[in-house]
């Protein structure tokens, strides 16, 4: 499949939306139960840290960084979210989106990323892995689904070579 990774602008978030909505059904990316509206979703991602991949039939997948904190002395720390479209997967899509945001996010000033991924998400964790995300904790029942079960989350970080050294 061909595509390119670029930034994600306003335009694109009905298919990032349904990307989003996807991973939500799947059960195994993320707590939430609804997607956010554009607004929301806006103000909590680092404008130059939002990234599609696209080609002229359309959006496959998406990532973006959030600020981890509102402390100066986490200006640094970015939690990071990757979503590829059910049938894009196993086709390169995250890998690129997620070394894309990676080259974003030190241009950007971020040291430290960080992602929350389930136990059960096998793929999420091998693409960060690969990419020199590492599990630094397991935080035990962190969370609860909308049918009431409680989850567990671990806590993976890459550290910039680059940044903040």
């Amino acid at each position: 499949m061909e595509f390119t990774v670029r930034e994600m602008t306003a335009a694109d978030w009905d298919e990032v939306r349904r990307i989003y909505f996807e991973g939500i059904a799947g059960g195994n990316a993320t707590f939430e139960s609804e997607a956010p509206s554009w607004e929301r979703w806006d103000a909590s991602h680092v404008r130059s840290c939002r990234l599609v991949a696209a080609n002229g039939e359309g959006i496959f997948g998406w990532a973006a960084a959030s600020p981890n904190s509102s402390r100066p002395v986490y200006a640094g720390v970015a939690e990071v979210s990757v979503y590829v479209e059910r049938d894009a997967r196993g086709l390169g899509v995250g890998s690129a989106l997620l070394s894309a945001l990676i080259a974003a996010s030190e241009r950007e000033g971020f040291w430290t990323l960080q992602a929350g991924i389930f136990p059960e998400n096998e793929a999420s964790l091998a693409l960060h892995k690969r990419h020199g995300f590492r599990v630094v904790g397991r935080r035990e029942r962190i969370g609860r689904m909308k049918d009431g079960r409680w989850r567990d989350v671990l806590l993976l970080e890459r550290r910039s070579d680059r940044v903040g050294q």
